[in-house]
């Protein structure tokens, strides 16, 4: 359940036992930063990360698929680990990219899709404005 106060500025989230407002920003990239996430997997990769999201359960705020990188701005629960979750996000959309665009195989050295770094950023309410703001304007630069 989520709470607004007075002000409108706090998303809190309540669950059984603990309240929170978690945020990250969290980036990464394809293997070697290839840029392959062009002609419709960028839509397809979002579409993907929609899915994973309402499937587990956290909240995209903001994303934007670049061809060689992908920002997020996720919230989350307290129990999600973010190793695990970029496991699930990174492991999710190669499976699924690689089964509907078997080709793209073509352009990776070894098959890989994500390079296995990623970054990750937490938020803070004054913070999720501008963060937001920078993801959605990544097209535009």
């Amino acid at each position: 359940m989520k709470h607004t106060d007075k002000q409108g500025t706090s998303q809190l989230t309540y669950g059984r036992g603990y309240v929170y407002n978690i945020q990250y920003h969290i980036i990464w990239c394809t293997k070697y930063r290839l840029p392959v996430l062009i002609n419709g997997l960028d839509t397809t990769c979002k579409a993907i990360l929609q899915e994973i999201a309402d499937d587990y359960g956290f909240t995209i705020s903001a994303i934007e698929v670049m061809p060689e990188h992908i920002h997020l701005l996720v919230q989350c629960s307290p129990q999600f680990c973010i190793p695990s979750m970029m496991k699930i996000m990174k492991g999710n959309i190669a499976r699924k990219l690689f089964i509907k665009h078997p080709e793209l195989k073509n352009n990776l050295w070894g098959g890989h899709l994500w390079n296995p770094s990623y970054c990750v950023i937490t938020v803070s309410e004054r913070s999720t404005e501008q963060i937001t703001e920078y993801i959605n304007s990544q097209k535009d630069k």
